[in-house]
């Protein structure tokens, strides 16, 4: 720990210089931070040397390399800077720029194609990435439109489904309004029957004058015409016939009892006025033999 610390704080003094060094709270963890911090530093510092020296030998070897050619020149050719002319002067000139832009190491023509076939393979390798990027390019412009349409259809749609659910919750809305007017008119109804029950239990009302017994009633009279009518026509054979005076006179006796019990019980029905106008037809009937016989 204590050797840590130390190193840490010859690192930031190194770093800061004649300039204080920030507090910072001591412990296990900082320390820890700052110990691998100064060792990155280090270690990257070092690189750094070592490669400025590196660089610095490079130029020292280039500037040597450039002195024994210019002694080259001016001893074997006959050549210096001074004696060139002004577009051979431009185009040495070119010709160390091009060199350094292809980053040969001399500008001899060894040295020149492969730089300039590297580079043309390049240019045909990005031209090609270039059409690829296009094609992929204008398949994106054709999604993009295509989705583009899909979203406006989307938005029209959501539009409409906004709208018919405000209007399906206007509706639902007056439904339910509806069906608390109902509820309240049926709870009132409830209450008001219930009412009208308890007044028909209290004064003792006879069930068979109810509305369902009269109808009840009324579908019975209904089913007893609908048997009558066969009888009649059974009977249409024989009604020139001569009847027996005693037969007929008890059968007459027998039809008036039947009529009266009948009329005893649909009395209180609708057809209570058509029964009495048939009990009294019965009633005020008599055939032509029991006139004669009297």
């Amino acid at each position: 720990m204590c050797e840590k610390m130390n190193n840490v704080n010859s690192w930031l003094s190194t770093v800061y210089g004649d300039q204080p060094v920030p507090h910072f709270e001591v412990n296990t963890r900082t320390v820890d931070i700052l110990y691998q911090l100064a060792q990155s530093s280090e270690a990257r510092c070092s690189d750094t040397a070592l490669l400025t020296e590196d660089l610095r030998q490079k130029a020292s070897e280039y500037q040597c390399e450039g002195a024994h050619y210019r002694d080259v020149l001016l001893q074997g050719v006959g050549l210096s800077c001074a004696s060139l002319s002004k577009p051979a002067d431009d185009y040495l000139s070119a010709l160390v720029d091009t060199a350094m832009v292809l980053g040969v190491r001399d500008t001899s023509l060894g040295s020149f194609m492969p730089a300039v076939n590297n580079l043309t393979n390049t240019l045909l390798e990005e031209e090609k990435s270039n059409r690829r990027l296009e094609r992929e390019l204008r398949a994106l412009r054709s999604r993009l439109g295509a989705t583009l349409v899909m979203r406006s259809n989307l938005q029209e749609d959501i539009n409409k489904t906004v709208k018919s659910q405000s209007v399906e919750s206007a509706k639902a809305e007056e439904r339910m309004l509806n069906m608390d007017f109902v509820t309240a008119k049926a709870k009132e109804l409830s209450t008001r029957r219930e009412r009208a029950d308890a007044q028909l239990v209290s004064r003792n009302m006879d069930k068979s004058i109810t509305h369902p017994a009269i109808v009840q009633l009324s579908e019975e009279v209904t089913t007893l015409k609908q048997e009558i009518i066969p009888m009649k026509k059974k009977l249409e054979p024989y009604m020139d016939l001569s009847p027996n005076p005693s037969l007929a006179r008890v059968k007459i006796e027998e039809a008036k009892r039947e009529l009266v019990s009948i009329f005893v019980v649909y009395s209180l029905t609708d057809e209570m006025w058509l029964l009495n106008c048939l009990f009294e037809c019965f009633l005020n009937y008599r055939p032509p033999f029991v006139l004669n016989l009297r």
